[in-house]
């Protein structure tokens, strides 16, 4: 198997902020020329930049963060590409027809599945048409149709285990106030995969998504390197460049932060905290 990067860098300059969340930011806590090495200090909610959220994310009682095992975030995955229908239409659905007429094309979705929906939305990072809000503060981003979700979990395909992965904001359309997708897929162990970029490094079937992060005590989720993890019969795949290269850390410890020290600048800004 060879790995590829599904995550964005994580950058306050260009992470968008979901709207209402923590804002995010990073400072120096120590230099090399001051303290003998190179140290930031990071701030920002749990559900910032590329992340998995756990079952406590919306369920009082579901798992949190520091509950779920290795298994619970190393799961066979399926990329279903929606983009087309993205293009024609902002806020789309993806529909119990789109993944019957995958399984048509691609043969059956495993059991206990990462089912990961490229809209082609990540190439919006960094600029205001990533939130895509309206004059009334509302977003315009494609999700999963509640229905969608539903003959997924009731057929197996999420089971007690599996997830739901996208390139925006998360798994419910924008104008859904309500998260009715998230309130049904954050149950038993199934958790999300947001804020994804790259996914077409994927093949349609075959591959695995491997989530790393930190394992906050009650935490709802955690910002993360999330990895695809390609079949052999893809290895000879070229390396995909991840979207979103480093452009304020990476290489530069003297300058590094000198901009990012206040909220991010691609925040959203006018809906309630989730």
């Amino acid at each position: 198997m060879r790995p590829v990067l599904l995550s964005h860098v994580h950058d306050p300059a260009t992470t968008p902020v979901f709207p209402g969340d923590p804002p995010f930011t990073m400072t120096r806590a120590a230099t090399i020329d001051a303290d003998g090495y190179y140290l930031l200090r990071v701030s920002c909610g749990e559900h910032t930049g590329t992340h998995w959220g756990a079952p406590a994310h919306f369920d009082p009682g579901g798992l949190r963060a520091d509950d779920l095992d290795a298994d619970d975030l190393f799961r066979p995955a399926v990329r279903l590409d929606v983009r087309a229908a993205v293009a024609r239409d902002p806020d789309y659905q993806v529909r119990v027809a789109d993944l019957v007429g995958f399984e048509a094309a691609h043969g059956p979705i495993p059991a206990e599945a990462a089912v990961l929906a490229w809209t082609g939305w990540s190439d919006r990072w960094g600029t205001p048409a990533y939130p895509n809000l309206d004059e009334r503060g509302r977003i315009h981003q494609p999700g999963f149709a509640l229905a969608a979700v539903e003959w997924l979990v009731e057929t197996g395909r999420l089971g007690r285990r599996g997830a739901l992965g996208t390139d925006t904001f998360g798994p419910d359309p924008g104008l859904d106030t309500g998260y009715a997708v998230s309130r049904l897929l954050y149950r038993e162990r199934r958790i999300s995969l947001e804020n994804l970029t790259n996914l077409g490094a994927l093949p349609p079937t075959g591959a695995w998504v491997l989530a790393g992060g930190t394992r906050n005590r009650a935490g709802s989720g955690s910002p993360a390197t999330v990895y695809g993890l390609l079949p052999a019969s893809d290895v000879s795949r070229p390396p995909t460049t991840v979207a979103g290269a480093p452009t304020t850390v990476a290489g530069a410890p003297t300058t590094a932060v000198e901009r990012s020290s206040g909220p991010s600048a691609a925040s959203g800004a006018g809906r309630a905290n989730r």
